[in-house]
């Protein structure tokens, strides 16, 4: 009996130690603060030197912080780091393009649900045309969000995994990988010092690519070979479910899917509503029933305003404007031009 005592506390001992050590080393930067000037020397000449001893001794002090938002070497002027502005770039590019995503959505989908006719529906793509595809507007709501908002988020991922190669890489990368495995990470995941890919992250690049093909069908395309997209509407979309029901399908299923799981869950998380699935997905980490009901509840409720917002699209988008129709005349034949040019 005193010997298995002795092992159990030999053990217990032992894990603890392990945890202390990954506390002392773990640096998790957040998007939201930022520390002090003199903080931050003090981190930075840590992290500068050679030996693992001064490396520990910087985190050790680092713990007192709320946040380390920059990597070293990457402080500006006014006392917040590049990752500290990336991070605001991100987030309100992402409200700029809330109000050109709300005017289409009514275009494409809200307005041929009530319709329920394409040449009908038109009329109101037209109208708000004016508001956000004129010289101006078009830039401003939709081009540079897209680009800040996308630009943003490589930005912050590569200057993360620069933070954390300055700190673990050199020095103690078993640390790193030790914490990742007990945390969240078993495998070759942990050994990566990428930062861990979220599933808004995946969606967020899964809909660029959705995005781009879409924007390029339908303002690129039209601009090389027609030199404007004037005859470009709801009637060239019908035009394209007709000949190519499968291609246009999945582009804009993949469309609908993509951007409003990204959508949803990303305005979840800026307004702190998105929940933690650690601790009721994850083993690593312990949490009450109570935090896990109300955690599961959360992820529900988002995912529930998921599959809403993506009926919204789907009501009029596949259920009207999909069904239109090919397009007759000279008019068909423009499309059916546009799409040989892309081998379709």
């Amino acid at each position: 009996m005193e010997g298995s005592s002795s092992s159990n506390r030999q053990s217990l001992n032992h894990r603890a130690s392990q945890q202390t050590i990954i506390s002392l080393l773990e640096l998790d930067p957040s998007p939201i603060d930022s520390p002090t000037p003199s903080e931050d020397k003090r981190l930075q000449d840590g992290a500068d030197s050679d030996g693992s001893d001064t490396i520990m001794a910087a985190s050790a002090d680092s713990t007192s912080l709320k946040s380390t938002t920059t990597a070293p070497g990457l402080r500006t002027h006014g006392g917040h780091g590049t990752i500290f502005y990336l991070s605001r770039i991100q987030r309100y590019s992402s409200y700029a393009m809330s109000i050109f995503t709300s005017l289409h959505l009514a275009n494409v989908s809200l307005i041929p649900a009530v319709q329920r006719s394409v040449p009908s529906s038109e009329t109101y793509l037209l109208m708000t045309r004016e508001i956000y595809q004129t010289a101006l507007t078009e830039p401003l709501l939709v081009t540079l969000p897209v680009l800040a908002h996308v630009g943003a988020g490589i930005g912050l991922r590569l200057l993360r995994r620069r933070e954390n190669m300055r700190r673990y890489g050199g020095a103690t990368p078993a640390m790193y990988a030790l914490h990742r495995s007990q945390t969240e990470r078993r495998g070759a995941a942990a050994m990566s010092l990428w930062p861990p890919l979220s599933y808004i992250s995946a969606s967020g690049y899964a809909f660029s690519v959705f995005y781009a093909a879409h924007a390029f069908m339908n303002r690129v395309l039209p601009l090389a070979v027609e030199g404007d997209s004037s005859n470009i509407g709801l009637a060239y979309v019908a035009h394209g479910f007709a000949r190519h029901p499968v291609v246009a399908g999945v582009a804009y299923t993949g469309l609908i899917v993509a951007g409003m799981g990204h959508m949803v869950w990303g305005m979840a998380k800026w307004w702190g509503y998105a929940p933690s699935t650690r601790g009721w997905l994850s083993s690593a980490v312990v949490v009450d029933k109570k935090t896990k009901r109300q955690r599961r509840s959360r992820w529900l409720s988002v995912h529930g305003a998921v599959l809403f917002a993506a009926a919204a699209w789907a009501v009029g988008g596949i259920a009207v404007v999909a069904r239109g129709g090919l397009q007759d005349g000279w008019v068909g034949k423009v499309y059916d031009d546009m799409f040989s040019r892309v081998g379709l």
